[in-house]
């Protein structure tokens, strides 16, 4: 017997392979649940499958599928030697006549002395859109032309008082101070402070025109409260200035300050810009405090009453005010101060008509500002002004004011003192009904007033009456005499 399957471990049954043939092919058909399909095909286990996150089933996708496509090759361009050469060449020659023709139109416009007209907004159409250059500002004078126009503008306003010396004797003493034309016809705006003494003395005041003209001039109104006064000459053909917007200021603007400081240095202008706006600023005469804006423009003795110009020639605000240091360890400057021009333009506008301003509102009441807070803290009684006096069928008086009450708040302002009444009173107009509040015998009240209106000769006695009590320096966060004050310029 031959050994055959000598080298086969197992040695395969035909009948045995036909019967294990056929039972995988009934497993088949009942996984697959098709008798007639007999192919083999794998079955997918049971449990959670990976793929990758960008995986799309066929039945899901909605576009076709995308292949990579090389991208076609662009036969390189040949250039031409002789082109390039002569478009290079050309290039230079335009760009020689370039500069050559610059360097031409520059020396004819500097021999003329002028430019050509800078359009003030342009557009380039840039394919189916538009580039816009920005727009030029309009009106815009330069340095040199402001002070053309201040010239024919300015004035220079001198006085000589009569007054008693230390000694006994009477003496005189030369004022100086600047003013600026406001009407064609000789009305002059200059602050009350320059010609007070002059008017209240009944000493001459003159004007100086910048061609050397002195005119003699009447004071037509004056308004102490805000350091503004308006004066006459007999002359035609006077050039005004033109006021400007003071709201539409901006701290950063550029302004200039045209006047006559020390006296001596007539005609005068310097350079700053707005330092800020809305400042309270309370002068010697002035008794009250004032809204000014601040400025570093250079301004000094003489300088009062001069105007500010804006970048556009315009009139925006009064020169003045500074704050002045003193002791050696205090330097200060750069710290001027101006009326806005839109108050100063309605108060100029009544004094010419009136004579004062109309429609301040007026309390009818004198304020003791003896009363301090450590008089109030020493007697345990609230801070506030302390009214001293009632006048006789004022507004204060039909409201039930009476004398030794202490005012504690004035409509929504908190009263604190004399200061903080009379500018509570300045924000008001005559006719206006507000409520306030007073302290009477441990008590407080709440009373409705309604102002009545300030004339022109109960406004100057109620100036003389603040300084006489000598409040010069007394607003909140104003320094002390010892490092400082603000004073008239």
């Amino acid at each position: 017997m031959s050994d055959n399957n000598e080298f086969d471990p197992i040695q395969e049954d035909p009948a045995a392979k036909a019967a294990e043939a056929a039972e995988n092919a009934a497993e088949t058909v009942h996984e697959t649940g098709s008798e007639e399909n007999t192919e083999y095909h794998y079955v997918r286990p049971e449990g959670r499958l990976y793929s990758d996150a960008d995986y799309t089933r066929q039945e899901d996708t909605t576009a076709p599928p995308r292949y990579y496509v090389p991208p076609e090759k662009k036969p390189k361009k040949v250039w031409d030697r002789a082109k390039v050469k002569a478009t290079a060449l050309g290039l230079c020659i335009a760009l020689l006549g370039g500069v050559l023709g610059g360097f031409i139109t520059g020396m004819v416009t500097g021999r003329s002395g002028s430019a050509a007209p800078v359009a003030s907004e342009s557009s380039q159409a840039s394919g189916s859109g538009t580039t816009t250059v920005a727009k030029k500002q309009t009106g815009t004078m330069t340095a040199a032309q402001i002070y053309d126009q201040a010239t024919k503008q300015v004035v220079g306003i001198q006085s000589n008082i009569t007054y008693m010396n230390f000694f006994g004797q009477t003496t005189q003493a030369a004022l100086s101070g600047t003013g600026f034309f406001i009407s064609d016809d000789g009305y002059i705006l200059t602050n009350n402070h320059v010609i007070s003494e002059a008017s209240s003395s009944g000493s001459e005041i003159n004007v100086l025109t910048y061609d050397g003209t002195t005119y003699s001039a009447t004071v037509v109104g004056t308004d102490s409260s805000n350091d503004l006064a308006v004066l006459k000459i007999d002359a035609s053909d006077c050039v005004p200035v033109t006021f400007g917007s003071s709201s539409d200021m901006s701290v950063g603007d550029t302004v200039y300050a045209v006047g006559n400081p020390m006296g001596e240095l007539q005609f005068t202008m310097t350079s700053g810009m707005v330092s800020a706006l809305d400042r309270d600023v309370t002068t010697e005469e002035s008794g009250g405090s004032i809204n000014m804006f601040q400025m570093d423009a250079a301004i000094n003795s003489g300088n009062s009453g001069g105007p500010v110009y804006n970048a556009n020639g315009e009139v925006i605000g009064v020169a003045t005010a500074k704050y002045s240091s003193s002791g050696s360890d205090a330097t200060v400057e750069g710290l001027g101060f101006a009326i806005p021009s839109d108050d100063a333009k309605k108060i100029s506008n009544d004094l010419m008509t009136n004579g004062y301003v109309t429609g301040k509102a007026k309390m009818g009441v004198s304020i003791d500002q003896n009363y301090s807070s450590t008089v109030a803290q020493y007697y345990d009684m609230p801070e506030g002004a302390y009214v001293k006096y009632v006048e006789t069928g004022s507004a204060a008086e039909k409201a039930g004011i009476q004398p030794g009450d202490i005012i504690t708040k004035c409509g929504d302002k908190t009263i604190e003192g004399y200061e903080d009444l009379t500018n509570a009173i300045k924000s008001y107009s005559a006719g206006d009904t507000v409520e306030i509040t007073v302290y009477r015998s441990g008590n407080e009240s709440t009373l409705s007033i309604t102002f009545d209106e300030a004339n022109a000769t109960q406004q100057q006695a109620a100036t003389q009456q603040q300084q006489q009590q000598g409040n010069f320096f007394g607003f909140g966060g104003m320094p002390n005499a010892q490092s400082g004050a603000y004073i008239s310029r």
